[in-house]
């Protein structure tokens, strides 16, 4: 007789996946779980600090995995899955490493005796919004690594306009716990929640639910990713693929208007960005410093010209590891406030090919209608470079851009009286218009 089979013309076959794979989209609002869960700690757990290895940990939630495996506060974590928590780099690349649900091998020091668990941690509760459907799904980089994507989509139907949520430099995740109160996380949820369109947030490689390692992952990779998640989301059945705007903060604000240009995008918000080549952002940064630092002018000139100057274009022009420029000129190992290979938590590879790309291009070619904040003091960015953006567009024609300088604004949502306040982590002030005027943009590039 032979195996049976179901057989059904091309075109009704096509016809027939088309519509299952719609209807499998829709059957529930949390799909596409391959990644596995992040865990949590559930535990306040403090780096290690000061060139000494080890995780001191704090404090435990009551009946929390870590209580009833045995771990206690004062406790010291030596090695997690056999990686030495030797500083704060290692320690945040364990921490983005643990999966829920999978066993994980803990040595800790308790006084002068060691000790050893393995335990099962939680995963970390899903976000859930009132009037949203949340969709926790993935995407695969060109690269071969998936990353997690977040969407929040309002609950009513047809073609919805959305936004496409690129975050900064850092490797921290744009996820949104239900406890977190930073400034932060009160614009993001603001983004999220207020302004009643699909969003699309982007973990990067190695963050939160995603694949990899953002300790190791370079410029390249974390942009094939954006790449791969703004493919995915237009084609999105419940997304107006005319009516797609991006959001970037810092690093992705820079990155935002080279992506509205590729996508054709609708409009761009930067919200803290800048506009020159990498090493020319970095020497602007480190004259700033010195400045807050209360040098002379006659001192930072001595400084760039013998410290940062050869510091930065060995690493950035000559593509060097910092070890490798400090090993050629010793004495800037004084000055160097950076790791070995690494800047920021990011590889020297990352900063490699940043500095390598075109980023004024992605300013000069964008024809979509632009939105920029800064902060007075934001010691990050400068005012030149936003100055710059402005003086681009208007040379090249370009038709609806605005750039507002919020007062007292720090590169961190904050409010401060001063720059020198946020250099020196003074505690500042959270102001509502700062979200209010992100979403307010959002919904009058939507309408236009």
């Amino acid at each position: 007789m032979g195996d049976k089979c179901l057989c059904l013309p091309e075109k009704r076959m096509k016809y027939f996946f088309s519509y299952l794979a719609t209807a499998l989209l829709l059957i529930s609002p949390v799909y596409s779980q391959e990644l596995g869960r992040r865990a949590s700690w559930q535990a306040r757990i403090s780096y290690p600090d000061g060139g000494n290895p080890g995780a001191i940990v704090q404090s435990i939630e009551p009946d929390s995995p870590l209580e009833k495996a045995g771990l206690q506060p004062g406790d010291k974590i030596i090695r997690v899955n056999g990686k030495l928590a030797k500083d704060a780099e290692a320690w945040t690349e364990i921490t983005y490493s643990l999966r829920a649900d999978t066993p994980i091998h803990v040595l800790f020091k308790r006084g002068a005796d060691e000790k050893t668990l393995t335990v099962n941690l939680e995963g970390r509760t899903k976000e859930q919004h009132t009037g949203l459907d949340t969709y926790y799904e993935s995407i695969l980089n060109d690269y071969g690594l998936r990353q997690r994507v977040i969407i929040t989509k309002p609950q009513r139907e047809g073609k919805l306009p959305a936004m496409f949520f690129i975050g900064g430099l850092s490797c921290s995740s744009l996820e949104l716990p239900s406890s977190s109160t930073s400034n932060w996380a009160k614009v993001i949820r603001a983004l999220v929640e207020e302004t009643n369109i699909v969003v699309m947030r982007v973990e990067k490689v190695g963050v939160g639910d995603s694949e990899g390692d953002c300790s190791q992952t370079d410029f390249h990779t974390e942009v094939a990713g954006y790449r791969a998640a703004l493919q995915a989301l237009k084609q999105k059945p419940y997304v107006d693929t005319t009516q797609i705007i991006i959001y970037g903060s810092s690093m992705g604000s820079a990155i935002a208007p080279t992506l509205a240009n590729e996508f054709n995008l609708k409009g761009v918000i930067s919200d803290g960005t800048f506009f020159k080549t990498w090493y020319e952002h970095m020497l602007d940064i480190e004259r700033r410093i010195r400045q807050m630092e209360g040098d002379s002018e006659a001192e930072i000139v001595r400084k760039m010209n013998d410290i940062y100057i050869p510091l930065y274009h060995g690493m950035l022009i000559e593509k060097k590891t910092y070890a490798e420029v400090i090993n050629e000129y010793p004495a800037l190992a004084e000055y160097n406030y950076h790791a070995p290979a690494h800047m920021y938590g990011r590889p020297v590879a990352y900063y490699h090919q940043l500095q390598d790309f075109n980023l004024a291009k992605g300013w000069e070619e964008l024809k979509a209608p632009v939105r920029i904040m800064r902060g007075t003091n934001d010691w990050i960015m400068s005012a030149y470079d936003n100055e710059m953006i402005m003086q681009v567009l208007e040379r090249n024609g370009h038709q609806d851009h605005e750039l507002y300088q919020f007062p007292g604004l720090d590169h961190w949502n904050t409010i401060h009286q001063t720059p020198t306040d946020s250099y020196l982590g003074k505690p500042g002030e959270w102001d509502e218009k700062i979200s209010s005027i992100l979403v307010e943009w959002t919904k009058e590039l939507i309408t236009k």
